[in-house]
């Protein structure tokens, strides 16, 4: 389980952005948006870097949580 940092989201719009964004580096992850916190969590086989990066290029700044 990966959990990502994402500022500037504030709505359901914003949470299927995210959700899509890692869905075309994984298509099989697994995702859960808190939009209160500013977390993701993702079930993926992809690298922690990725998924940020792909959430980022979305419009959404994201870095993986210590």
């Amino acid at each position: 389980m990966v959990e990502l940092n994402v500022e500037g989201m504030s709505c359901g719009h914003c949470a299927g952005r995210v959700s899509k964004a890692i869905a075309a580096v994984d298509p099989a992850a697994q995702v859960d948006v808190d939009l209160a916190a500013g977390i993701v969590r993702v079930a993926s086989t992809a690298t922690p870097q990725e998924l940020a990066e792909a959430v980022t290029e979305a419009g959404y700044p994201a870095a993986p949580r210590q």
